[in-house]
């Protein structure tokens, strides 16, 4: 049991909130929500555990993505299985722990697992400035990466003091039609068709799609 400080949104708490697009529905309810209390990463403390918990105690600051095990972090309490959760580091807030389960680990999916991402590459994020974008680059950077950043006028400052090395303002520039190209791109938004990102990628390059619409 664990009492929650923190809860941050994402957009699958709002697809299941909306029901759209329709397809979301036969996952999260055809007709009314499936899950009465939506709400997936959560930080908070736990208050009891039970009989065969073994890595927690009551006590103890926690974190963790609620979206496998029935959701419910937009309340005081959620009783979770201690697999959804991890202990929360001394040195970041509840607020900040509660961010990082959903876009952190997207992030690090997509550009560590998926992507095999390697160390002076050159990487492009598109939708930067986002949950995943900002984690992206972060990430990016901390594995040797040169980072290229795409984002709109007001985020530019942001994704540099964050560790990218280029920014790109979409609203000025088209990212797809400079001719410069990479040898991995995250996709965090589906505002360009795949022909489009394939002209921006080198021969061997990997392309990753995290968000956005698939329609692209």
């Amino acid at each position: 049991m664990v009492r929650i400080h923190a809860a941050s949104l994402n957009y699958g708490n709002l697809v299941l909130l909306k029901g759209e697009p329709f397809l979301a529905r036969f996952a999260f309810g055809l007709l009314k929500p499936k899950y009465t209390i939506p709400g997936g990463d959560i930080a908070g403390r736990v208050e009891a555990v039970g009989k065969d918990v073994k890595q927690f105690q009551p006590g103890q600051d926690v974190f963790g993505d609620l979206s496998c095990c029935g959701w419910g972090g937009f309340a005081e309490y959620v009783a979770v299985p201690e697999s959804a959760l991890a202990l929360k580091p001394e040195k970041i807030t509840y607020e900040e722990a509660a961010a990082v389960p959903m876009a952190a680990v997207t992030a690090l999916q997509g550009l560590r697992d998926k992507g095999k991402i390697q160390a002076g590459q050159k990487v492009l994020i598109n939708g930067a400035s986002g949950g995943v974008g900002t984690f992206a680059v972060q990430l990016a950077n901390f594995f040797g990466a040169d980072v290229t950043g795409v984002c709109s006028t007001r985020n530019l400052e942001i994704l540099q003091s964050i560790g990218a090395d280029h920014v790109i303002d979409y609203t000025k520039m088209n990212f797809t039609e400079t001719g410069k190209k990479y040898d991995l791109i995250l996709a965090v938004n589906g505002n360009y068709p795949i022909t489009a990102y394939k002209r921006s990628l080198n021969d061997n390059g990997t392309f990753i799609h995290v968000g956005g619409s698939s329609t692209q």
